[in-house]
């Protein structure tokens, strides 16, 4: 059974993680004042809501974010690139949009400082957004390797 809340102290508690995860001042750009959360059965922070939108989840394992589409479109205008960003080619990008993993091979930049398991942005070659999705490999890796999956696309754009 999940509640719904809108206090204050869970609002600078995602702030906070998303300071930690994407830097700071991230927190206050993705998470506006009137955000709402969903809290588990336990009382901790499940989703951060936005009207009816799911911006981010609250991983139980780790206490991380995974973002939404919409906030992974708002995170990719706050960062400058290439931070958090994978480019892929752009004959391969309908097919991140659809949700499908980005692939080694079709990755042609990628932020160095990308670890395995990071929240990543999928961008086309102009910058655009395309999706967000979970790493497999480290940024190097990415533009190392020549098969397999760089990220596991959840949401397409």
């Amino acid at each position: 059974m999940s509640t719904e809340s809108s206090d204050s102290s869970s609002l600078k508690r995602v702030r906070t993680i998303a300071d930690f995860q994407f830097g700071r001042g991230t927190g206050k750009e993705l998470f506006p004042d009137d955000c709402t959360f969903r809290l588990s059965s336990t009382k901790r922070i499940r989703y951060v809501m936005s009207g009816k939108t799911r911006l981010a989840t609250v991983r139980a394992g780790d206490g991380r974010l995974t973002l939404g589409k919409e906030a992974g479109a708002k995170l990719c205008g706050i960062l400058s690139a290439p931070a958090y960003r994978a480019t892929v080619r752009n004959d391969v990008a309908e097919f991140v949009v659809a949700g499908k993993n980005a692939m080694s091979k079709h990755v042609i930049s990628a932020d160095p400082g990308i670890r395995a398991g990071d929240e990543v942005m999928v961008c086309d070659e102009q910058g655009g957004f395309l999706g967000i999705g979970n790493a497999v490999l480290s940024g190097e890796e990415m533009l190392a390797f020549n098969y397999g999956v760089a990220v596991q696309v959840r949401k397409g754009s």
